[in-house]
């Protein structure tokens, strides 16, 4: 039977003695709050080097009541649109003195609010939740008893959150419209999650150009937002492929998950239909033919909602909500535009 004690990690009272010092003085010289000489300092230093001391974080967050993380909540991981976010914030949490803790929801609302309780047990002093699906009662629920929030693609009023939003709507709007003018009539929407804002807003700007031109979708349904959803949403379209000549697509995933069924089908993309996909992810440029797409800086996007978290974390709350403008990206899956 094995009898050794179980290793304990160093304590402050330990470097304390190595130093010959009070532990008060440890405490002093570690937290940067001066009152020790100099050789007192080499020598507690020395001494939390050899033993290789590490602060309670957890005592400390406890008594200042931070715990210097804060939280950011994604759908999917395995989407590229999120990982850049995740990357944008973290170069602005990291040089703040805060650490980023990631969570991947699966496209799940249930699994979301339970994320967001588990970060509230976590003590994160902020919450970065991006696309939400939960609906507004739940969120707004399940967000109230967090310090911070800043929610990315989804609206709140400004004293529940700090918002940035992309004009989906917009951005689509004009797609359609230049689509139309180059003689497209006949329009699909592969609508993405059924519970997605922005896929919503997206829609609302197909609509709005179709109706000024006296149009209507003539193909409309949810989907899962990646290519196994541009596959089945193939797999719906192609019975009635000639009653569609544009496939508008919830994100690039899809476009891309459509293209090659419509390839083995004989179908010409764009002579026969014009494909546009949302979020601009790098294999939207790699595939044969290259897809168009709107852009939305995504790395860019994370710094500005940590950014915005940090100040309502700090309670400086003057910028409450930052609208997007995607850009248009025209490639060859869309006719060459004029000039």
């Amino acid at each position: 039977m094995d009898t050794k004690p179980a290793l304990r990690s160093p304590t402050i009272t330990d470097v304390a003695e190595a130093a010959g010092v009070s532990p008060m003085t440890v405490s002093r010289v570690l937290n940067g709050r001066g009152g020790a000489g100099e050789e007192t300092r080499r020598r507690v230093l020395e001494a939390a080097q050899a033993l290789s001391y590490r602060p309670n974080a957890f005592a400390k967050s406890l008594k200042n009541d931070r715990s210097n993380t804060v939280g950011i909540v994604v759908p999917d991981i395995v989407n590229p649109f999120f990982p850049e976010i995740i990357r944008g914030a973290e170069l602005v949490a990291r040089p703040a003195g805060y650490t980023l803790l990631s969570c991947n929801v699966v496209e799940d609302p249930e699994r979301e609010e339970e994320v967001l309780g588990m970060l509230l047990d976590k003590r994160v002093d902020g919450l970065i939740i991006c696309s939400a699906r939960l609906d507004d009662e739940r969120l707004l629920r399940a967000i109230a008893p967090h310090r911070a929030v800043v929610l990315i693609n989804r609206a709140a009023a400004k004293r529940h959150a700090g918002t940035i939003e992309v004009d989906y709507r917009a951005g689509v709007e004009a797609v359609v419209t230049q689509l139309i003018a180059q003689g497209r009539r006949r329009f699909g929407f592969a609508a993405g999650p059924a519970a997605s804002q922005g896929g919503r807003k997206r829609r609302e700007g197909i609509e709005a150009a179709l109706a000024r031109h006296g149009l209507s979708l003539v193909f409309d349904l949810p989907c899962t937002p990646d290519l196994q959803g541009g596959a089945e949403i193939a797999a719906r379209l192609l019975p009635e492929i000639a009653q569609v000549d544009a496939m508008i697509c919830y994100n690039d995933l899809i476009a891309l998950g459509l293209m090659k069924p419509l390839e083995q089908a004989g179908i010409r993309v764009p002579e026969d239909i014009a494909l546009v996909g949302c979020d601009d992810i790098p294999a939207s440029d790699l595939v044969s033919p290259a897809l168009t797409t709107l852009r939305i800086a995504k790395q860019d996007l994370g710094e500005m909602a940590m950014r915005m978290l940090l100040d309502r974390i700090a309670g400086r709350n003057a910028q409450q909500g930052i609208v997007i403008e995607p850009d248009p990206i025209w490639r060859a899956t869309t006719p060459r535009l004029p000039g």
